[in-house]
């Protein structure tokens, strides 16, 4: 690939009332890296999933995502980037109550376009993928929370795209199954997705092979930039 998955120059958003969410931050993400945004609480790391999942519009700078301006599209061409390269997971999974685990999945790919049987199929493969074959027809009450992020997961994959946000994914599971799900990401990463996680645990972000570290709207360390660059950018 000669672009990269994420390019962001500049960014900054900034909130009736003044207040600044980013401050000029410029990050690049290529294909295939599996990625920690670390920091506390109103660091800015929600902000930045907003934006990078095109969720939410800059107040100035630029953003490209797998090549697209997206400054320069749409609203309707936004949502079919959404619908074909960026999967999200959130922490409260966002399952549709009393909806078995097939159709929560297959849902989520209405946008697509796709007719509804190869929807099913679709997700009856996500499934598969994350482990949950058997437990289809379930419903999410039936289901443990580990499995319910699974669920999740498998509805932000099932449209096979390149790139995966992950907003806390293990904040509301136990450790066991935050592990589960942690190894799950690992694994699709490893077959070729990238992804970008969001969280506030250093330990879940000591795991993965780049951190990179905000603080009041800015980045404040990436271990895949030498510390001098980041000085002579001004930001450390």
């Amino acid at each position: 690939m000669t672009h990269p998955m994420i390019q962001l120059t500049d960014v900054s958003r900034t909130y009736p009332g003044g207040v600044a969410a980013l401050r000029s931050v410029s990050l690049r993400i290529d294909h295939g890296e599996l990625v920690a945004i670390v920091g506390p609480s109103g660091s800015g790391k929600s902000t930045m999933l907003h934006v990078v999942g095109t969720l939410d519009r800059p107040t100035s700078g630029t953003i490209h995502i797998d090549g697209y301006n997206v400054s320069k599209l749409s609203d309707g061409q936004l949502s079919a980037l959404r619908a074909t390269t960026i999967g999200f997971v959130f922490q409260h999974f966002h399952l549709a109550a009393k909806v078995p685990a097939l159709d929560n999945v297959a849902d989520g790919l209405i946008y697509t376009g796709l007719a509804r049987s190869e929807r099913r199929r679709r997700a009856a493969a996500a499934l598969e993928r994350v482990g949950l074959g058997h437990r289809m027809d379930h419903e999410p009450h039936e289901l443990s929370g580990g499995e319910r992020q699974r669920v999740a997961i498998a509805r932000a994959v099932a449209g096979e795209p390149p790139l995966l946000l992950a907003d806390e994914p293990t904040g509301a599971l136990d450790s066991v199954s935050g592990t589960g799900v942690m190894e799950l990401l690992h694994e699709l990463n490893a077959s070729g997705t990238t992804i970008v996680i969001i969280t506030h645990d250093r330990e879940i972000a000591s795991g993965l092979p780049r951190q990179v570290s905000m603080r009041d709207g800015q980045i404040i360390a990436d271990s895949a930039v030498p510390v001098e660059s980041l000085a002579e950018s001004g930001v450390a």
